[in-house]
């Protein structure tokens, strides 16, 4: 049974995702939606609490409880298609595609695909929009033996992840996450107006024992966020 704060925080978020409650707009008091719901006001505060500490809340002391700017959220721990992500939130996805060849790989490349120098692998840059603001430049460096017909493929009506996960699901993942200032081309292409601060997330991923694919995500960081919710195991005594 779901519990008592999480239905609150279901129903606010559901009327700010449906346009009930609009960005700066304020939401019931905490006592209002304890009178509502039925709860103790600790309960109602638990729920305001915890989305304001998602970032979809704003509380302004001694004024109340407003909605945030709504960013959209990446999973951090999952593989997932962006065009998904944004389908998923009602908006629309589209993407241009940059660069899509074979081309010998850098020496840098080579070791983090522990392939040998001079190997030839495909190579793609992607940006992806989310009713046309781009939110991601994607780069990809793809082992051409675990997907041979890359290059075929029409990246703007498909994603490289969709693609990928169809021919060769990736069985292991290795993320690392920093903040980075874009480079003048990043900016270019991101459509930024200034070097604003952008989160990179850089991922390996294995079939088997081979490096299927090494790829960038660049996301701007005023226009997403990465995140991810982990349950830790309890121990048990013995």
């Amino acid at each position: 049974m779901k519990r008592k704060y999480q239905e609150i925080k279901d129903s606010i978020t559901s009327k700010i995702n449906s346009g009930f409650w609009k960005e700066g707009e304020q939401i019931t008091s905490e006592i209002e939606l304890a009178k509502e719901f039925g709860v103790s006001r600790m309960t109602a505060n638990r729920a305001i609490k915890e989305l304001a500490g998602e970032g979809v809340l704003n509380r302004v002391f001694g004024l109340g409880t407003f909605v945030n700017k709504q960013v959209p959220q990446a999973p951090l721990f999952e593989i997932r298609n962006i065009a998904e992500e944004i389908r998923e939130r009602g908006h629309r996805h589209t993407a241009s595609v940059i660069l899509l060849k074979k081309e010998v790989i850098t020496n840098k490349v080579a070791l983090l695909m522990e392939l040998p120098a001079g190997t030839k692998v495909y190579h793609s840059i992607i940006v992806h929009s989310e009713n046309d603001v781009p939110v991601q430049l994607e780069e990809r460096y793809i082992n051409p033996a675990l997907a041979p017909d890359y290059l075929e493929q029409d990246f703007e009506a498909i994603t490289p992840n969709e693609y990928l996960m169809a021919v060769t699901p990736f069985t292991e993942a290795e993320h690392i996450i920093e903040s980075v200032s874009p480079n003048k081309k990043s900016m270019r292409l991101l459509e930024l107006d200034c070097s604003e601060p952008c989160l990179l997330l850089s991922r390996r991923a294995w079939v088997g024992s081979v490096i299927a694919s090494n790829s960038t995500l660049l996301y701007p960081g005023s226009r997403y966020r990465l995140g991810g919710r982990f349950v830790r195991q309890a121990r048990t005594q013995g």
